[in-house]
């Protein structure tokens, strides 16, 4: 039976890519064959330089203003912008609670949760922990917390949290991400020749899932995986230099 593979590149500290998660589901929930859909989430991390946690000494309109060189409203702006954008997909955006950090581990933990059947429970999780809750997401305590509240088993998350496993799942996923291109997330890899970058409209990315499943036998014959056919606009994204 023919199977289409969507990977999703994303990371945890990004509003848009929790607002792209909805609405790919959303998309999905419309796809007759969304029973045939195989959905894996890729590594990708927005700020691989920072610290474990970063305590919010400073507003985060502020932070975000002095660290992508905008003025203190543009920050504002945008903050207010991506909240009600969120909103409209039933998701609240507290920056008032964020507390950035690195992300590198809760990649980790989602190649384990991924392993284990359980990959888009901890990705909800983790989306939700640090967009609306604000938990500190760089931090082992709290990813092997949230990691057992889905499911996984206590003694597995902290032997991975203690290590270095999924350390080259992660690296290998983000190494995928530059040879293809991608500078923004969330990006959308839709079978092997569609790609979508950004939080597109539902709409949008029900075509591509429908093309995708149409063009499905010609693909997994050619399987020209770095192809950039059927790529389309841009969508609301965030990357290196900060979140449209």
């Amino acid at each position: 039976m023919s199977r289409l593979t969507v990977d999703i590149w994303s990371d945890i500290a990004c509003p848009w890519c929790y607002v792209g998660k909805r609405r790919f589901e959303a998309a999905l929930a419309r796809f007759p064959e969304r029973g045939s859909v195989d959905v894996h989430w890729r590594s990708f991390e927005l700020d691989t330089a920072a610290p474990r946690v970063l305590e919010p000494a400073v507003p985060y309109a502020e932070r975000l203003a002095r660290k992508y060189r905008r003025t203190l409203p543009e920050a504002e702006g945008m903050l207010r912008d991506m909240t009600q954008t969120a909103a409209a997909e039933g998701l609240e955006l507290r920056f008032d609670r964020v507390r950035p950090g690195n992300t590198f581990d809760a990649h980790r933990l989602l190649h384990l949760a991924a392993a284990k059947g359980l990959g888009d429970a901890l990705k909800e999780r983790f989306l939700r922990a640090y967009m609306t809750e604000g938990e500190p997401i760089g931090d082992v305590t709290t990813l092997a917390r949230l990691a057992q509240q889905v499911g996984l088993d206590a003694s597995e998350v902290g032997e991975v949290l203690a290590g270095e496993r999924y350390a080259a799942d992660v690296r290998a996923d983000e190494d995928a991400a530059r040879a293809l291109g991608i500078q923004g997330v969330p990006h959308f890899r839709i079978g092997a020749r569609h790609g979508l970058s950004g939080a597109q409209h539902p709409d949008m990315l029900l075509r591509a899932l429908t093309a995708a499943w149409v063009e499905l036998p010609k693909s997994q014959a050619s399987a020209p995986e770095a192809s950039a056919a059927g790529a389309t606009d841009a969508g609301a994204a965030c990357g290196v230099t900060g979140c449209d």
